[in-house]
C-alpha cells in the first residue's frame, strides 16, 4: 500500500543560514532525530520543486520580489533587523515556498493525504509588501492561492498555532471568506498584532479568527481553544482542506517565547486538526514549518505530529493534567462573544 504520509525536504533548504535562532540546525535536528525513530519508513520522502516568481506573485507585489533579489545580489547582509540575507536567500526562499505548493499537490492529487513541508525561511509574517520576523515569502499564504486557482477550493481552513502572530497570512486573506485564518498565539509578543477584534473585512468579516493567550499558557489551555472554539468553528465552516502554520515555539523551553507547551501537547493539537480533517475533507491536510528555536523541544514535537498523523501516538490524555491558572474561559468567552457578532454563518 502506498505511504499516506509524507515529508517535503531538501538539503538546500540548509543554505539560507546564519548566526541566527533561525538556522540550518532547525531543520538538522529535527532530520537527525526522524533518522533515528522507526516511524521513518513509513513516511515518504519528497523533494520539492521550486515555486515560480509568477506563483509567489500571488501574493507578493513584485516591487518587493525585485527589490529582495536585487539587495541579495547587491550582497545586503539583512532586510531588517530581525531577518537576514545570503547569497542563497533568494534562491532558498523559493524552494521554500516550492516546498508548500508541493505538499498541496501530493495531497490534493490523491498521492498523500497528509503531507509536511520541512521548508525555511519561515513564512507566515510576509507581508504583500515586505518580509519581516525571519520570513521572506510567505508559503502558506502562497499555497493557499494556488489551491484556490488549481483546485477550485472555496473553503480553506488555515490554523495556525505558532507562537507569534500570522499577521503576514491575515493581511492576504483579512477580506476573505474563501480562507478561513485561526491563529493561537503569545498575546502582545512579536509582531504586537492579533487582537481579538480583528475580524477581517467586507466579505472577510468573521473569517479572521484571533485567540490571543497570555504567557504561561500550557497544553491544558490550548486544548480548551481547540474544543470550544476552533472545532466549532471548524465544524460551522466545512472547510475542503486543512492547511497548519506548524510553529513550535510554543514550546516551554522555547528561547523567544514564554508559553509552556509540551510535546504532548502539540500531539494533543494534532490530535483536534487531525479528527477536524477526517470529519470534513477526508482527512487531507497541509503542513507548513514556522517557528521553533529550542532544538531538542522543536525535534520531539515535530516527531509528536507525525506519529498523530500517521496514528501510532502515545500521548496522554489532557484533561487529565494540571491547569494552569490563566482565566482562559474569560479569553474563551471574548472571543466567542465577537464570533456572535457576526451576521453571517461563518
Amino acid at each position: 500500500m502506498a505511504k499516506q504520509v509524507g515529508i517535503v525536504y531538501h538539503e538546500d533548504f540548509l543554505l539560507h543560514t546564519s548566526n541566527h535562532p533561525e538556522y540550518k540546525g532547525r531543520l538538522t535536528s529535527i532530520m537527525d532525530l526522524l533518522n533515528k525513530d522507526k516511524m521513518f519508513a513509513q513516511i515518504a520522502k519528497i523533494e520539492p520543486t521550486p515555486a515560480t516568481v509568477e506563483e509567489v506573485a500571488l501574493v507578493h507585489k513584485k516591487e518587493y520580489i525585485v527589490s529582495l533579489e536585487e539587495k541579495i545580489n547587491e550582497g545586503f547582509n539583512n532586510l531588517d533587523l530581525d531577518t537576514y540575507l545570503t547569497p542563497h536567500s533568494f534562491r532558498v526562499a523559493l524552494l521554500s515556498v516550492g516546498g508548500t505548493l508541493t505538499a498541496l499537490r501530493e495531497v490534493m492529487s490523491g498521492r498523500k493525504k497528509v503531507c509536511f513541508s520541512l521548508g525555511r525561511p519561515p513564512g507566515h509574517h510576509a507581508e504583500p509588501e515586505r518580509g519581516m520576523g525571519f520570513c521572506l515569502f510567505n508559503n502558506i499564504a502562497i499555497a493557499a492561492l494556488v489551491a484556490q486557482k488549481e483546485f477550485d477550493l472555496k473553503r480553506i481552513l488555515i490554523i495556525d498555532f505558532d507562537v507569534h502572530h500570522g499577521n503576514g497570512t491575515e493581511k492576504v486573506f483579512y477580506d476573505s471568506s474563501n480562507v478561513l485564518f485561526v491563529s493561537v498565539h503569545q498575546s502582545a509578543a512579536y509582531p504586537g498584532t492579533g487582537g481579538i477584534a480583528d475580524l477581517g473585512v467586507g466579505n472577510g468579516y468573521g473569517y479572521n479568527i484571533n485567540i490571543p493567550l497570555p504567557p504561561g499558557c500550557s497544553d491544558v489551555e490550548y486544548d480548551k481553544v481547540f474544543r470550544h472554539i476552533i472545532i466549532p468553528l471548524a465544524d460551522r465552516y466545512e472547510p475542503e482542506l486543512i492547511m497548519i502554520s506548524a510553529g513550535y515555539d510554543g514550546y516551554r523551553d522555547d528561547p523567544l517565547a514564554n508559553m509552556g507547551l509540551t510535546v504532548n501537547g502539540y500531539a494533543n493539537i494534532t490530535q483536534h486538526i487531525k479528527k477536524i480533517a477526517d470529519k470534513h475533507c477526508e482527512g487531507k491536510m497541509v503542513f507548513s514549518l514556522e517557528g521553533g528555536y529550542h532544538l531538542d523541544g522543536l525535534a520531539k514535537s515535530f516527531l509528536a505530529t507525525m506519529k498523530v498523523v500517521i496514528g501510532s501516538d502515545k500521548r496522554m490524555e489532557i484533561t487529565n493534567q494540571k491547569s494552569s491558572d490563566k482565566n482562559i474561559m474569560e479569553i474563551i468567552k471574548k472571543v466567542e462573544k465577537n464570533i456572535k457578532k457576526v451576521d453571517r454563518k461563518v
